[in-house]
């Protein structure tokens, strides 16, 4: 079982590392850009888990490790 996880900022926070993107590529004359949030991929392989256990392991480690849930958001899916 293979997990992809997406770790992202709340839309309510602010965003240095995606504000710094966002300018560069004003820079570089790509002006059509509007906001640009910056996350992070994590992609875990579970082993062989069942998928229930997958994604019950996936949700701990995101809430205690993976993402900081007072300024981030996190959504994750599974595959075999």
């Amino acid at each position: 079982m293979k997990a992809k996880v997406i770790v992202m900022p709340r839309g309510d926070v602010l965003d240095p590392q995606g504000k710094a993107v966002s300018g560069a590529l004003h820079a570089m004359g790509y002006s059509g850009v509007e906001e640009v949030r910056v996350g992070k991929l994590i992609e875990l392989d579970l082993g062989g888990v069942s998928a229930s256990d997958a994604e019950t392991q996936v949700n701990d480690m995101c809430q205690k490790l993976l993402a900081n849930t007072v300024i981030e958001d996190y959504t994750f899916t599974l595959e075999n």
